[in-house]
């Protein structure tokens, strides 16, 4: 990835997360209307597991999981892009006690970024996490990331590393399942390649338009910012498919590498409007990170796995 282009990436990154800071808890987190942060229980059961004594969070935002995460011993670090997000992470975490310099700016794209304040532990950390982060990093870029997070740990430290999944198109029956069907499964200039005549391709093209029709590629609305500045589906914003980042973390060299999924929607999502309050208590039934159906029915996942030691 060239300078000008990451640099341009995270420009756009900082602007749409920009008006997010003192909003983007109470929105995502602590809001009635939102789902409950599954992901924050799956994290803090596998530090107390862990007994981990120091934790950093690559990607922090406004510490919207380390605010959470205060448990016994556990020293709390974290890194965020935006500007406005440290501050607010810093206000936060300050009132629980913790010093500004727990909290500073930097990329995951930045290896300096990961070891940035002046109290980090000298032989690494037992635990990092990256939520919120993989989604707006380039596919060339997710190998690189891995990376510093494994050089981030502690010999024997465990990451937890968060990906919306790219799987669930396979339930959702909207514009993410086009996308999956046409791009990642019949991979459709592949396809076009293979037909031989003017007759196949207008065949072709029409089979193609008749799997369209089964899909609402108008759903879900396309996200805007609050005010001026770009929204998530307006920025880089992808989803990963979770046996192919297992796989990248297994060519890193991490270990007892599995996925833990969140999130789960008991019905394609398009239909919670039909009972709301079924959708809501039916999908939070389902919710156990290891059950298969999360490979498809949960919109993300968690990546743990353990640096050798």
């Amino acid at each position: 990835m060239s300078k000008t282009a990451r640099s341009n990436l995270e420009a756009a990154i900082r602007r749409c997360y920009s008006t997010w800071g003192e909003r983007y808890y109470d929105d995502y987190y602590a809001s009635d209307s939102a789902y409950p942060p599954i992901h924050t229980d799956i994290v803090r059961d596998l530090l107390q597991k862990e007994a981990a004594g120091s934790l950093l969070d690559a990607g922090c935002g406004p510490a919207s999981m380390l605010r959470d995460l205060a448990l016994p011993g556990l020293e709390r670090y974290g890194f965020d892009m935006t500007p406005e997000m440290v501050d607010e992470a810093r206000r936060v975490l300050g009132d629980q006690g913790l010093p500004p310099e727990r909290v500073w700016q930097g990329s995951v794209l930045d290896a300096a970024a990961f070891a940035a304040s002046s109290d980090t532990p000298a032989g690494g950390f037992d635990a990092a996490i990256c939520f919120g982060v993989l989604p707006h990093i380039p596919t060339e870029a997710d190998a690189e990331v891995i990376a510093h997070l494994r050089d981030a740990l502690a010999p024997g430290g465990m990451v937890a590393v968060e990906a919306r999944n790219e799987l669930f198109g396979l339930f959702t029956l909207n514009r993410y399942s086009r996308e999956l069907f046409r791009d990642r499964l019949i991979r459709e200039e592949a396809l076009i390649e293979t037909a031989k005549t003017p007759s196949e391709r207008e065949a072709l093209r029409a089979a193609l338009e008749s799997l369209d029709a089964r899909f609402r590629t108008d759903l879900p609305p396309l996200r805007g910012g609050y005010a001026d500045e770009p929204g998530y589906d307006e920025v880089l914003s992808r989803t990963h498919n979770p046996f192919e980042l297992r796989a990248q973390a297994e060519a890193a060299g991490f270990e007892d590498v599995r996925t833990l999924f969140y999130h789960y929607h008991a019905l394609p999502p398009m239909l919670e409007a039909e009972s709301p309050a079924l959708f809501r208590r039916a999908s939070l039934a389902m919710e156990d990170p290891e059950d298969w159906r999360g490979h498809f029915m949960a919109s993300a996942f968690i990546l743990v796995a353990r640096k050798p030691g």
